[in-house]
Order: structure tokens, then sequence, then C-alpha cells
């Protein structure tokens, strides 16, 4: 790390003009979440490996800023030549950077892992100085990262109608309505769902996110996508030129930028004569278009001539390409349109997390039996302290890993399964405080009767994305524990069961799961929901539950999915999270205020709540019944995915309580 540090700061030192500060951002070139091993940048310098956080390196300091998913990893992974930088706690890092660094400093960045929202947002806070923002001509990292991985070549696949329920050609249709009434005559895609979305395609270039290193570019007549070639089967070519999309080189979107800012862009497209009849509809409905700024009409002259490009997903290297003066700054349409699932997709999630919980349950039993085989637990149902056994064979041992590893399994031999959606969080005791924590093989903890077990895990379908956090204790669970698991069960219930007007943002909602746990000077410091993807990241927007300002920006709507997760996590000790994934619907309501239409969630993931981890003294009797109510269904949804044996185990942890 020291070498590495050294490394960088004497290419800062070269670097014309000098640097006095370079930033490493966690993203990739489409700003992505997760991203691919030889994207790992952040990680690489610093050690750190959580999916969020960013790296500064100043001539003789080092910092990493991260929230607070990921505050106790940090502090055990970052050597003592990094600085943790708490976000929410800390100066932001452009606040930090603009007080601590020389007022005519210049701080570094590769313009292709930074968003052009993030980028502006420094210049604005450096320009008080005046510091600047010096765009690399290459990562800095790359040319000290020795034995960076090379680049896969991993195959395209199409994803089926069947699966996606909207084809690639009425996808674009509405995308082009959208660019006439924006005045756009183009938008400029990065975001790897989206282009993944938009084409119903497919792959494995990220791991546990079937998506391609890709990006597109979509005007009002032709359609291209910017791909490794060597990754595009015939099949594949040919659902894509079926769908008058033209492949183009990955590399090529910077020159094609370029060409698309002085409208030149669609002259080099080979595929331009087949989409005529959409571009002769595009300028009839531009023509029908009377846009209003301000209650004025706008000049006509100046219809049609925008690029529109994401700010907080598109990179700033592509945006500089652009005249900024014909650019519409403004979040991605297919956003919105991603996010709002089909009739297809949604029957689709219900069915992959009716799998998904059978593999769930099935691990369940097998872990229950082996904890009392191998440790002389009491077990999920009994509620006793653990008879330790001695141990004969070290390879009977459970750790966090193996357990882990048989939940993939179980989930392997599921239809439609391609992999797993998230690495398994698979926690006992104090590292279940870690919010984020990934347990590695020759680390991670064995399993003990006697503490907390949290696992958090999902799985990629064909048919859909999955997502669910079960906590449970195989001896006997303290009476502080059982208070707050039961606080956490009270939220998750409370957010599961809101009725709440159109117009509602998860920003409102995130405050009815934390509710319980305030009573008693609790809390947990991330959000409480997001969306989920069909057959695509985990984490997807634009919605979210969660206390963060920007969950006000997107109102909830009928057809998103959301989780709903609340938790809470008691340093060196234990931590507790529930999470099911819900499907927002239209609410049958008595009255209907102000003509609004009123929403509700419909709960998709089938797993029991351990009943031994609830104090039922603090559930209310509406809480009983609801609780009583899922278990219920759970048994009736999984049964007939179960073996004798296994729907025995089910019908006994859904046994009702409080009766």
């Amino acid at each position: 790390m020291e070498d590495t540090l050294s490394a960088l700061r004497s290419l800062m030192a070269s670097h014309s003009p000098p640097l006095d500060a370079l930033v490493v951002p966690s993203e990739d070139y489409h700003q992505s979440e997760y991203v691919s091993e030889r994207d790992e940048r952040r990680a690489f310098v610093s050690g750190f490996t959580g999916s969020a956080g960013l790296a500064l390196i100043t001539k003789d300091e080092a910092l990493l800023w991260t929230d607070g998913r990921y505050f106790l990893q940090a502090e055990q992974q970052l050597s003592d030549q990094w600085r943790l930088m708490r976000i929410g706690e800390d100066p932001a890092v452009d606040a930090w950077m603009a007080d601590n660094l020389p007022k005519d400093a210049s701080i570094g960045v590769d313009p292709w892992c930074i968003s052009i929202d993030t980028a502006q947002r420094w210049e604005r806070a450096f320009a008080k100085k005046p510091q600047k923002l010096v765009q690399t001509t290459k990562n800095l990292v790359d040319e000290v990262w020795i034995n960076r991985p090379p680049a896969e070549i991993n195959a395209v696949i199409v994803q089926p109608l069947k699966f996606a329920g909207r084809s690639v050609a009425e996808k674009l249709k509405d995308l082009r309505k959208k660019l006439v009434q924006e005045q756009a005559r183009g938008i400029v895609f990065t975001a790897l769902d989206e282009v993944a979305w938009l084409y119903n395609i497919r792959g494995s270039d990220v791991a546990y996110n079937p998506v391609v290193h890709a990006f597109a570019i979509v005007t009002t007549s032709s359609a291209f996508v910017y791909v490794d070639k060597r990754k595009v089967s015939d099949e594949v070519k040919n659902h894509l030129e079926e769908n008058r999309i033209e492949i183009r080189e990955y590399t090529a979107v910077n020159f094609d930028v370029a060409l698309l800012a002085t409208n030149e862009l669609d002259a080099v497209s080979t595929a331009k004569g087949a989409v005529a009849e959409v571009t002769k509809e595009a300028e009839k409905n531009a023509s029908e278009i009377n846009k209003s700024v301000n209650g004025k009409h706008q000049a006509e002259e100046n219809s049609n001539d925008l690029i529109w490009a994401d700010p907080g997903s598109c990179c700033y290297a592509l945006y500089s390409k652009l005249n900024p003066d014909t650019v519409l700054l403004q979040q991605s349409p297919l956003a919105l349109a991603k996010a709002l699932k089909n009739p297809v997709e949604l029957d689709g999630l219900r069915k992959a997390h009716i799998r998904d919980g059978a593999a769930v349950v099935q691990y369940l039993v097998w872990l229950d039996k082996k904890m009392q085989d191998i440790y002389g637990a009491s077990g999920y149902f009994v509620e006793e302290i653990s008879v330790k056994k001695e141990k004969h064979l070290q390879s009977l041992k459970l750790t966090e890993v193996t357990a882990s590893d048989k939940l993939e399994g179980f989930r392997a031999s599921k239809e439609h399964f391609r992999g797993l959606s998230f690495p398994t969080i698979s926690s006992v005791g104090p590292n279940a405080a870690i919010i984020h924590y990934s347990p590695q093989a020759e680390t991670c903890a064995e399993l003990d009767p006697d503490k907390i077990y949290l696992f958090d895990s999902g799985a990629q379908y064909q048919d859909g994305t999955t997502d669910i956090t079960r906590t449970v204790h195989f001896g006997k669970p303290s009476a502080h524990e059982k208070a707050c698991y039961t606080a956490v069960l009270k939220g998750h219930i409370a957010l599961g069961n809101a009725r709440f007007p159109n117009g509602t943002s998860g920003h409102a909602l995130d405050i009815l799961a934390r509710i319980p746990l305030w009573k008693d000077g609790l809390d947990y410091r991330h959000g409480t929901g997001h969306g989920i993807g069909s057959y695509l990241n985990v984490h997807e927007g634009p919605h979210l539950i969660s206390f963060r300002p920007h969950a006000r920006n997107v109102s909830l709507q009928s057809s998103m999915t959301v989780t709903d997760e609340p938790g809470y996590y008691e340093d060196q000790n234990f931590g507790i999270r529930l999470e099911n994934v819900l499907i927002v619907k239209e609410a049958d309501t008595k009255f209907n205020f102000g003509d609004k239409g009123y929403l509700s969630f419909e709960h998709i993931t089938w797993t029991p709540y351990q009943t031994k981890l609830i104090d039922l003294n603090l559930l209310m009797p509406d809480e009983i019944n609801w609780l009583n109510s899922y278990h219920s269904t759970c048994r009736d949804i999984l049964a007939p995915h179960l073996d004798e044996a296994e729907n025995a185990w089910l019908k006994k942890a859904t046994e009702p309580v409080g009766v």
C-alpha cells in the first residue's frame, strides 16, 4: 500500500499540471455501484472493499470517505496510512478539498469515472479559491496497478420477450416520444442496466449484475450500442439488427458523442433508412408539441436540438464532448420506465420469489439440523442454552462461508437460476453488526449456537431478481436481543402495511420503520428500501425509502418494486435486519380524499420470521394478526416446492402465535 501511494504521488508530481490531490472514485466508466475486478481501483489503492466510497490522495495524506453501512468495515480494512472520513459526520469531500488544499490547487480525476453532477458540484466548490478540477488523460491508478485483472470477454445474451414483457421496438418508440417532448434529438445512455433493459440484452461483465459493458446512443432516427464486438454472437447480432440497432465498438462512443454534438452521427448510421417511419412520426409529434417556458412559446429554431444526458450517470468525459449550451441535464427517461414493471415482469418476480423462498426455507431446515447435530444447539424452535458438543471432526464445523455456500446450492437447484444477486452477507455475532459484512473463507467466523446469525442474500433468476434478509438464533436469545428484534419487526410490519396517497415519496414513509426503534432510543444508519430489478441490478432507482433528502425526489408509483429492510446493529455484539421485497399497488380505501388515489404494498418474499426471537408482549393485536396471516400464506405458497420433512418444519415455524 505504501508503494502504491508513493508511486501515485510520483505520478501526481510529474503530471502536467502537477496535481495537489488525486481523487479515486469507486465507480467505473458507467457510474456503476458494483464494478468488475479490473475497475476496483479504489479498493486497490486503499484496501477497503466496500461497494461505496471515495479515496483522496494528497501530497502527504490519504483519506477515504464512506457511508454508515461501512464504518466498521473500513476501520478494520484501512491501514494506518489512511484516515476514515464518515459521510454524514465529517466534512463532505468537496468541502474538505476546498478548505484543506492550497488555494490554487489542481485536483486530478479520471473524467470517465466521475458523473457530470459530481464534477460540476466540485467545480462550484473549488471556484471560490480558485482551485481547479483537472481531467487526467490516463487513469493514474491503472499506471501503477501492475497486476490489474485483464478485461474479460463474456458473451452477451438476449433477454427473451417472455421474460422482458415488452419489445425493444415498443421501448424505443416510447423513448423517442420522450425525446420529442423534451425537444431533444438524441440521448446518451451510460448506465449499464439502462442499456440492458432498453435493448433486452443481458451479460456477465460485472459479478452479480447481469449487465454488459456497453454504452448506447438513441436519436430520433437511429440507435447505437457500443460494445466489444467479440462478445456479440450471431443470435445477439440478429436481435439487435432486427431492432435497427447499429453495433459499434465500445471505444467508438468517444468519437460518436462528438459527432452527435455536431449533428453528424445519423449520417454514419447504416440503419438510418430503416427507421424512416419512426422519424416521420417523431417529426409529426414535434410539430404538434408547443413547449412553453415560463409561459412563453420557445422559439421554433431552437426546438429539437438538445442532447439529453443524465447528470447522475453520464460520465464527465462524454459530457465534455458536447456543447454545454445544448445539453439537457435531466434524469434518464429509462430510470422510471424501468422501475415501473410491466405485468410480465411482475409475474416473473412473484414466481422467482416463491422459488427463492423455498430455497431459503430448505436452507433453514438444513442449518437447524446441523446446528443441533454439530454444536448441540437447542435449535430454531426451542429456547434453551445450548449444550456444547465436543467436535471430533474439524471438517464438521460450520463457518459463515460454508453455510452461505450451502444456501447458494439450494438456490442453484431452482428453475431459471443464473447466479447470486450480490455477495451473501452471512454473519454471526459481532460480524452481524457490520452492515455490509462480506465473509472471506480465510478469516470468517465459525457459527455459534449462542449468538445471533444474520443472512442477507439474493439470486438472479431469468424471470426476476431477489433480495431477502432473515435473522435467527439457535440457542437462547437474551431479553435485550428479543426486544431489539421485535422493534425491528414492528417497523418492518408498519412499513409493509402502509397506505398512502399517490405522490408520496419514500422519504415520507421511512419514519414508519424507525418509530418502534426510536421509542427505545435506537436507530440504524442505512436507508430502509431500494428498488429491485427484473433480472437486473439488485439495487435499482430512481425511487428509494430513506431518510436521505434525495429520497424526496421520486414518488412511489403502482408497479414499482421496493424492499422493506429496517435493522438494528450493536457494535461488537450483534446485528438484526429483516427484509422483504414489496410491489407497490393501488389500495382499496373506503374514501379517496382529494381524488389522489391511494397506494399500498404487496409482499412477494416468503420465508417465516423466527417466533422464538419475538417478544409477543411487545406486539399489538393487529401486528400478531398480520404475522399469523403472513405465516399462513408462506405455508400455502411454499408447500408444493418442499418435501415432507421440510413442510413439517415449515408448519412448525409458521404455527399461529398469541392465540
